[in-house]
């Protein structure tokens, strides 16, 4: 009983280590970014935004290599409908979130067009008449090339809008300075991704939960609690361009740049229930176009912030009531 205790307290510091090591890890590197004069654009591009999918990744490497797969498939897919229905229906009632004619006529069709393009190649296996379902090491190297197109394209962007990746945003330290808070920052990381997958093993033992029910709510939520906690202020600042793109950036980051690489590294077996969602987050997507078309301007109101809140609350439901 004692040793179930400690697991889930290491569990619960093993967020805030995953969270706060990427946070050290960032401000390290881009603190050694500067001194080697690399541009902001590059910083914010590279550094930052790997640097905050960093807790996703690393759970769904340690599930992969721990072999309980269906913790990292349930982290990416459970983390994709939150940051959508939770975490926008969040912002937008704190502020209503205007969405940008590129976040809706580009990068949400591009976040839902590589849905499309995990669930075919998780399902492709069905073709050739297998029941064994996976997400394999080919499939990993397709996703990271559309990862490394919608990079471009944001690069492109980026460049664009100067003020994206201002010179203040990025704090030159030491040398010394920036490499303790890089080992610092690794070390939290592995640590605190390990305590995750292991609580998280633990717990779906313990209370007869399958493990792709944990990592589709417990963990789902915990690793989106930066994006969160980064939308829901910039809603409060009422700097919305901030909110909606970190949340849509993160879901493509999700599908195709954390499966990809893990599936490059490692075939990740799929289960046939995770069909249901991928569904929702293709649901989650087009209620966010809809959101857009239907109203007399691209805006997010209170009242649909209220509904992605709503339909988040049911979907929890309908998870418990699967198991």
């Amino acid at each position: 009983m004692t040793s179930n205790v400690l697991i889930y307290i290491l569990f619960v510091i093993g967020f805030v280590f995953l969270i706060k090591g990427a946070d050290l890890l960032v401000d390290g590197a881009t603190s050694i970014g500067k001194k080697l004069n690399i541009s902001s654009i590059i910083i914010g591009l590279t550094i930052v935004s790997f640097g905050t999918s960093l807790p996703e990744l690393l759970v769904n490497l340690i599930a992969s290599y721990n072999d309980t797969p269906d913790i990292g498939v349930g982290n990416v897919l459970g983390s994709n409908v939150a940051n959508i229905l939770l975490i926008l229906g969040i912002s937008a009632l704190i502020n209503p979130l205007p969405i940008t004619k590129n976040t809706y006529f580009i990068e949400v069709p591009f976040s839902l067009t590589a849905t499309l393009l995990v669930g075919f190649l998780a399902n492709a296996a069905l073709f050739n008449k297998s029941e064994d379902l996976a997400i394999s090491q080919a499939d990993g190297f397709i996703l990271l090339f559309f990862f490394f197109l919608f990079m471009g394209y944001v690069y492109i962007v980026s460049k664009q809008k100067k003020s994206e990746f201002s010179d203040e945003e990025f704090k030159e330290m030491t040398t010394t300075k920036s490499v303790i808070l890089i080992v610092i920052g690794m070390v939290g990381l592995y640590f605190g991704g390990q305590w995750v997958v292991d609580g998280a093993v633990a717990m779906a033992r313990e209370f007869g939960m399958s493990e792709t029910f944990i990592g589709l709510t417990i963990i789902a939520v915990g690793t989106s609690l930066p994006e969160l906690v980064t939308s829901a202020v910039a809603a409060f600042k009422r700097d919305t361009d901030i909110a909606v793109g970190n949340v849509v950036g993160s879901n493509i980051f999700n599908l195709l740049w954390i499966l990809g690489l893990s599936a490059s590294i490692k075939s990740i077996p799929y289960d046939s229930i995770s069909n249901s969602d991928i569904f929702m987050i293709i649901a989650s997507s087009t209620a966010l176009i809809l959101a857009v078309v239907i109203g007399k301007r691209p805006v997010i109101s209170r009242w649909e912030g209220f509904f992605f809140l709503i339909a988040y609350i049911w979907y929890i439901i309908f998870l418990i009531e699967r198991g």
